[in-house]
């Protein structure tokens, strides 16, 4: 009696499960049905999905015919690099305006980059120039004090501790400069796998001198492009 009770119990919850899709088919069924006869159902949706293409493939066509105006300006070796093909995906890559935020993201980090080096090149110019007028004058009091004749002796000294810190300061300096070429190679290096991060054709690290200034190139087409931009919305805003 019991085994038939579970057989009874699980046939119900079968049945159960099974009403319970036959519900769910028909409510899908059903939701189908009324979409297609409402006023902008399936047809409305595909159509907007038409026209959402149809803007997107307007707006690269414009971009692409502004990229080849664009490269016309540039040396013919540069032309020679950018084909239809290199300026359509760039064109592509440009639809969303993502890419133009993140160039000028990439703009202002290099720009502060620069900034905060030449600060520190500036300031350590300054420290220099303090240590050689610092130099100077206990030089110059030095002398006044000396005797008449141990003063070719006191000016020898002076001269090799004068050409000692001129050593010191080109070294300091030759170091400075090494750090700002390194700081700068990395910010290019950012720049490059950001960039290929993000799709636009023509980016990857390298430092092959061709390939940097094609992506200079590139960079500032994609400059030029995004001012356009700014200055159309204005002109409709």
């Amino acid at each position: 009696m019991r085994k038939f009770r579970q057989e009874g119990a699980c046939a119900l919850l079968c049945a159960g499960a099974d009403r319970e899709r036959a519900e769910r088919l028909r409510l899908r069924a059903r939701a189908r049905a009324m979409a297609v006869a409402r006023p902008g159902g399936f047809e409305a949706a595909e159509q907007q999905q038409q026209e959402v293409l149809s803007r997107q493939q307007e707006r690269h066509y414009r971009l692409l015919a502004e990229l080849q105006a664009l490269v016309k300006a540039l040396p013919s070796a540069c032309q020679q690099r950018l084909s239809y093909t290199t300026l359509s995906e760039l064109a592509l890559a440009l639809l969303d305006g993502t890419v133009f935020e993140i160039v000028q993201g990439l703009l202002e980090i290099q720009h502060l980059t620069e900034k905060n080096l030449y600060s520190q090149r500036r300031q350590l110019h300054s420290e220099h120039r303090g240590l050689k007028q610092e130099l100077f004058h206990r030089h110059k009091e030095a002398q006044q004090c000396c005797r008449p004749h141990n003063l070719p002796l006191l000016r020898a000294a002076q001269q090799r501790e004068m050409e000692a810190m001129e050593q010191q300061i080109r070294e300091e300096q030759r170091m400075m400069d090494e750090k700002i070429v390194l700081e700068l190679d990395q910010k290019v290096i950012d720049q490059q796998s950001t960039l290929e991060k993000a799709g636009v054709s023509g980016f990857y690290i390298t430092t092959n001198p061709q390939e940097l200034t094609l992506q200079m190139n590139l960079l500032e087409l994609i400059r030029k492009l995004q001012q356009k931009e700014a200055e159309a919305e204005k002109a409709f805003s």
